[in-house]
């Protein structure tokens, strides 16, 4: 488990070896420690819209001694899947625009409105709570579920935004959207 200091500790010491700026954002667990939802979570789940960034993420990450994760042993043979890396106790799944079944599209990178800057080249921009929602019930899993009743339990959700969002993973080719 990762708690939040130790969260941006790690994202700290990757801003400062990042040679240029990059934006990222955060989804899953990890916007849920920024939105103070959550105290810890299992892994760091990072998206990124541009190839190059995320090379230059990993590259950060090698230069701090971490190694590769095997993908499968989390998700299967699961499509859209990330590049998994270990640091210590935290593994980063470091997705490309699509996870799994969702699409971080441009309207939810919007609607991330929420941005922190660590060490002096890292931006992250956090998800919605809407848009968390959304992509943890594309899953089947016990701990999304839970993570979804805690989501509804701390924030005032826009359900219209919702339903838009859900609508719009429909349009874009997701079948297990919600709504």
């Amino acid at each position: 488990m990762i708690d939040v200091q130790e969260q941006e500790r790690l994202f700290i010491a990757v801003g400062d070896i990042l040679e240029k700026k990059i934006i990222v954002y955060a989804i899953g667990g990890t916007a849920m420690m920024f939105r103070n939802i959550k105290d810890a979570t299992l892994d760091i789940d990072l998206v990124f819209d541009r190839p190059g960034d995320r090379e230059e993420f990993i590259s950060a990450l090698k230069k701090l001694g971490s190694k590769d994760s095997d993908v499968t042993l989390v998700y299967g043979l699961k499509k859209n899947t990330p590049i998994m890396r270990e640091l210590g106790s935290a593994r980063f799944d470091l997705f490309m625009n699509k996870i799994i079944t969702s699409e971080f599209s441009e309207n939810m990178k919007k609607r991330a409105n929420q941005t922190h800057e660590f060490g002096k080249n890292l931006i992250i921009k956090v998800a919605s709570p809407q848009d968390i929602l959304i992509m943890k019930s594309a899953t089947s899993r016990i701990k999304d579920l839970e993570d979804i009743i805690s989501i509804i339990k701390k924030n005032v959700i826009n359900w219209e935004e919702v339903i838009e969002g859900a609508q719009e993973q429909v349009n874009l080719g997701n079948e297990l959207a919600i709504l």
